[in-house]
């Protein structure tokens, strides 16, 4: 834990930890980085934005100017591009889908890829880089979707050509009623924490596997800002198989908040919902929490 703590660059933990209700690990994590990126951002930016960080081909090292986040983690915080780069492995490539990508070892069944880290560890490097969640979906008393700043993930990886790829990540997913490509962004629900009324310890319920989800659920970490359902019956979206890499392809994921678009300097800006429901109105094909997982 020590290390993990190092790696975050935090030197008084206790005083970090008691200022708010984020939960201690994730609060820890967002002091250090966010020291980190404003460090880094007192110079210039180099024109890289939108640069391929090739971390998929050999994830053992640390690219120049990036913050690896876990030690035994696959992903670094890039805050001179205000960015999160990970390495993730392609795990499905037909079927229908609630989410893009999950935590490893978690819902390989239903994710189009699987990325080895924590998700309260990217949570943490967003919240870093000046994107401040929203809310994740909500069932309860009526429906209202995800809402938060706009998360670009942005996906590449070699092919069997040996040549560099580089694609959105909505260009994997199809919409099975249109017919055509996912056309919605992500945003930055962040999540939540339930805690353990024996120990009094808190856990992110991101860490689940609900880390880039396609389907609405109240856990997402970013989660789609419409009417999405968990239901195998209504399930919005499949995986778009002829353009996704062969099972077991490395991947890098970049996720860009868009923070510079807003019009105000620092502050993302926040998809919202469309319109409220009215009172006692259900959704369609929207289940709640804890019925399927």
């Amino acid at each position: 834990m020590q290390k993990f703590f190092a790696v975050a660059g935090v030197q008084n933990m206790g005083s970090v930890v008691a200022r708010g209700a984020l939960g201690g690990l994730l609060l820890v994590i967002v002091a250090g980085l966010t020291c980190e990126v404003a460090a880094q951002q007192a110079t210039p930016a180099p024109a890289t934005k939108n640069s391929d960080p090739a971390v998929d081909r050999d994830d053992s090292k640390d690219p120049p100017g990036m913050r690896r986040l876990m030690p035994a983690g696959k992903v670094w915080l890039d805050p001179k591009n205000k960015r999160i780069v990970m390495v993730g492995e392609v795990c499905l490539r037909e079927g229908q889908l609630e989410m893009f990508a999950c935590l490893k070892g978690t819902k390989e069944h239903e994710s189009i890829l699987a990325v080895p880290t924590k998700a309260q560890v990217v949570h943490a490097a967003l919240v870093a880089l000046g994107a401040e969640p929203g809310a994740p979906a909500q069932f309860i008393p009526q429906y209202a979707p995800a809402r938060g700043p706009i998360i670009d993930v942005t996906l590449f990886w070699t092919d069997a050509a040996g040549k560099r790829q580089q694609a959105k990540a909505q260009d994997w997913i199809r919409n099975v009623k249109t017919g055509q490509p996912m056309a919605d962004n992500w945003v930055f629900g962040g999540s939540g924490f339930w805690k353990d009324e024996t120990t009094g310890q808190q856990f992110y319920k991101a860490e689940d596997g609900d880390f880039i989800c396609i389907s609405n659920f109240n856990s997402a970490m970013l989660d789609l800002p419409i009417e999405s359902s968990q239901s195998n019956e209504a399930l919005l979206f499949e995986a778009l198989t002829d353009r996704i890499p062969p099972t077991g392809t490395k991947v890098t994921l970049v996720l860009t908040p868009r923070i510079e678009a807003a019009g105000k300097k620092g502050t993302p800006p926040v998809v919202k919902p469309a319109g409220s429901r009215p009172p006692g109105t259900k959704p369609s094909g929207i289940q709640a929490p804890g019925k399927k997982q």
